[in-house]
């Protein structure tokens, strides 16, 4: 198996199993105390993860790349739920491998496609030179 193809596997692992994961979470694993709809909190948490999916469908590397972002914020989610409320410790757990799959096979995937494409950031020294 290809890098390449090794690194999208892992992303949408993570993508997937984040999908299925957040609405089950506030849903019906541990919905929210204090009267907040488990509704609402499950769509704000859940809203974020559609904004690429198209692209991970289509294996655009683009998208790969911009949503490494979004799986920041359920980076930060994960620690802060793993620091503060021990009873949600094993979610939070769970989240966050979700999120390093997603996150890493995201940055691995988008640079080793880049790469097949031909795709550089880097200006090449000739261009650099005039």
């Amino acid at each position: 198996m290809k890098k390449t193809e090794l690194f999208k596997l892992l992303a949408k692992t993570g993508y997937f199993g984040l999908l299925v994961l957040i609405p089950a979470w506030h849903l019906w694993l541990s919905p929210p105390a204090l009267g907040i709809s488990p509704w609402l909190v499950a769509a704000l948490w859940f809203i974020p993860l559609l904004f690429p999916l198209k692209g991970i469908i289509q294996n655009n590397p683009y998208t790969y790349a911009w949503s490494a972002f979004v799986a920041l914020l359920y980076l930060m989610h994960s620690m802060v739920i793993l620091l503060t409320d021990p009873a949600q410790s094993l979610l939070a757990v769970i989240e966050l491998l979700l999120t390093c799959l997603f996150l890493s096979g995201n940055i691995y995937f988008a640079k080793y496609r880049g790469q097949e494409l031909g795709l550089n950031i880097r200006k090449k020294k000739a261009a650099q030179e005039k």
